[in-house]
């Protein structure tokens, strides 16, 4: 079997190649598909949201012999029967968090009494807070306003730096499209979001977006000039590019998993970090859905641009009618260019032929 060194110089070389542009239909149907589910998910079921969000009391209780769920559900069933079942979280190993819906004064210092007892602690060591879901809301307008904001300026900025309208509708495609399915990972798994989760949702777009102009970076490079060219169609090239770049886009993800993963799991169950917990579940999920749009997404949606640009697909025809006549073993016809005085025929490329 080869190795992935030598599988990435023949990928980079034309070798071996990948069809990834060739596929787009398929691609952008998948991708359409997940978005659709995710949004159905999250429809449905709903997200999770945290303390912070919908507002109620939150209690800590610190030094406790054991981190068993149990003992806080019964201690605030006891007090308010009526109440939805506690949040209960690990937090390290010898701290449990509990969360409540809001509670008046007397229930949260009765609430804060049964957990001392269940839990065998002094009551100082309980300690409780309450969190008003305007705070939320707030926090839930600022972030989309960010949003908002984030997706106008790298719109603007990737195609001032592209000079392609295409490629920047494509590069937010992808963007779009990684946010809605982790959103819909956190939907159906029941995943708890938080300002911290917020945070990692716009953190995996600046990965997104990293990746994906990498990619288009090549694409840009390995597509100058085709259209002045009769051997290559543009999204040959692109094909091209994307799988020069593939090797490069599986490394850089599997590095940036890595150390996530390494947080993930020791946030999440070794330390009960529940701030670890939620930024590197965002992060996890949003990096390896960020790798795979820009290589299959991103790509595929420029395809499908282009294949409705005049200039490519007229170029396309050209390529087509130079291989027929190649393999006919004629000349060529070629394209008929109007002018004041009449019809002139375009020269044919010559030996310096950029295609």
């Amino acid at each position: 079997m080869r190795s992935f060194a030598a599988l990435g110089n023949d990928l980079y070389t034309g070798k071996t190649s990948f069809d990834f542009v060739r596929r787009w239909r398929r691609l952008l149907a998948l991708g359409v598909i997940l978005v659709v589910a995710s949004v159905l998910v999250v429809a449905i079921k709903g997200l999770n949201p945290g303390i912070e969000f919908r507002g109620g009391s939150e209690y800590r209780i610190s030094g406790t012999a054991t981190t068993e769920e149990q003992p806080a559900r019964d201690a605030v069933a006891e007090v308010v029967p009526d109440a939805e079942p506690p949040v209960v979280t690990t937090i390290g190993g010898s701290s449990v968090r509990v969360q409540t819906e809001r509670l008046d004064d007397d229930q949260t210092n009765d609430v804060g009494d049964a957990l001392a007892e269940a839990y065998g602690v002094d009551r100082s060591d309980v300690t409780s807070s309450f969190v008003g879901p305007t705070w939320g809301a707030d926090i839930t307008r600022q972030a989309l306003i960010g949003l908002a904001i984030f997706l106008g300026i790298v719109t603007l900025v990737i195609t001032v730096y592209f000079r392609d309208v295409a490629m920047a509708g494509a590069a937010m495609v992808a963007l779009v499209h990684d946010l809605a399915l982790t959103v819909g990972i956190y939907a159906l798994v029941g995943f708890e979001v938080t300002p911290a989760s917020v945070i990692g949702f716009l953190t995996i777009l600046g990965f997104s977006l990293y990746d994906t102009v990498v990619v288009f970076d090549k694409v840009r490079e390995q597509t100058s000039g085709v259209l002045e060219g009769r051997t290559r169609t543009y999204l040959e090239q692109v094909n091209l590019a994307v799988n020069q770049t593939v090797v490069r886009s599986i490394n850089t993800s599997v590095v940036a998993v890595l150390p996530i993963a390494a947080i993930l799991f020791i946030g999440a169950l070794l330390l009960g970090a529940g701030t670890l917990r939620d930024v590197s579940l965002a992060l996890f999920v949003g990096t390896i859905v960020g790798a795979y749009s820009s290589l299959f997404v991103a790509p595929a949606f420029l395809a499908f641009l282009k294949g409705r640009d005049g200039t490519v697909t007229a170029h396309d025809a050209l390529v087509a009618e130079h291989r027929a006549a190649e393999a006919e073993g004629r000349e060529p016809v070629e394209p008929v260019a109007a002018s004041s005085g009449g019809s002139t025929r375009v020269p044919r490329p010559g030996a310096d032929d950029r295609g």
